[in-house]
């Protein structure tokens, strides 16, 4: 079996990583040095490939890009790779892209006999490397079966949802609700440094009550450490609240919470701090 990948970064590295260390033919296409070197040093059966036409004869093709348009500029338009894999093959797209676009790349997948399963991924780069990063899959039922040995390497648990839609609204609700809860305990980090409460203590005895979360054992301790490394930076937090808002409008919803947290988001990015990660919200809640 032959398995292509686009987009060995943060997310899509570890699983082109897993893929390769399972004893796997991976061939990807990337253009970072440092992706590619770090790739290749996974084992011997990952190959690096000159065009994403190259992998037109694989039988099960990945990708892990930034946007829906990006995703759709590789598959779809501009001769993208969808006009060239061979009938009856895979396409599995783990990025965190709309429910309309996914619906689009489904349709467009169908009319060329082509496969296609949109596979989220529920947390970060640490657990991706270590093939425990949940998957949250949508598609055809057959496919998902067919394909549940390979998604079972790059990660654990994977869950079948039901069609491509429902996986990625999945995916986008759970960062709505991820992110608005981080914006919200930075802004109780500074309440509890305002009222003279040991920082530590404060993180320590939150998670003793209804105020514990994810987000204050994974970026708690960060925020306290002043350590803003990328992890998941603010600008892609930005796009994916900006997806989530723009999905609850075409189902006649206002996601006012989400609404609001994307508000913060947006002033992080536009004081600089696009790069760094998403809990570098805490600088603009003063």
């Amino acid at each position: 079996m032959k398995i292509g990948f686009i987009g060995i970064g943060l997310m899509g590295g570890p699983l082109a990583r897993n893929l390769i260390r399972a004893g796997k033919d991976v061939y990807f296409f990337a253009r970072n040095k440092e992706h590619i070197e770090k790739t290749l040093s996974a084992g011997p059966t990952g190959k690096l490939v000159n065009s994403t036409k190259d992998l037109a004869d694989c039988d099960i093709i990945f990708t892990c890009l930034p946007l829906p348009q990006t995703v759709k500029s590789v598959m779809i338009e501009d001769d993208g790779l969808l006009n060239h894999m061979k009938p009856h093959s895979v396409y599995i797209d783990t990025s965190t892209i709309d429910p309309h676009t996914a619906g689009e790349i489904e349709a467009y997948a169908a009319r060329k006999n082509i496969h296609y399963l949109g596979c989220t991924l529920g947390l970060g780069p640490a657990q991706a490397e270590l093939a425990q990063e949940p998957i949250f899959a949508g598609g055809d039922r057959a496919t998902f079966d067919r394909c549940k040995d390979i998604l079972d390497i790059i990660g654990s648990p994977v869950h079948y949802l039901g069609g491509v839609k429902q996986a990625y609204a999945f995916k986008i609700i759970s960062n709505m609700v991820g992110m608005t809860n981080l914006a919200v305990l930075a802004e109780g980090i500074h309440l509890a440094q305002r009222s003279g409460i040991d920082t530590n203590q404060f993180l320590e005895l939150l998670a003793m009550t209804g105020g514990d979360s994810n987000q204050l054992h994974r970026r708690g301790p960060l925020i306290i450490e002043k350590d803003f490394a990328n992890r998941f930076a603010v600008d892609l937090t930005l796009k994916d609240l900006t997806l989530g808002c723009d999905m609850a409008k075409k189902m006649n919803y206002t996601a006012q919470f989400t609404e609001k947290a994307r508000d913060f988001y947006k002033q992080a990015k536009e004081e600089g701090y696009g790069k760094e990660d998403c809990c570098a919200v805490y600088k603009v809640l003063k």
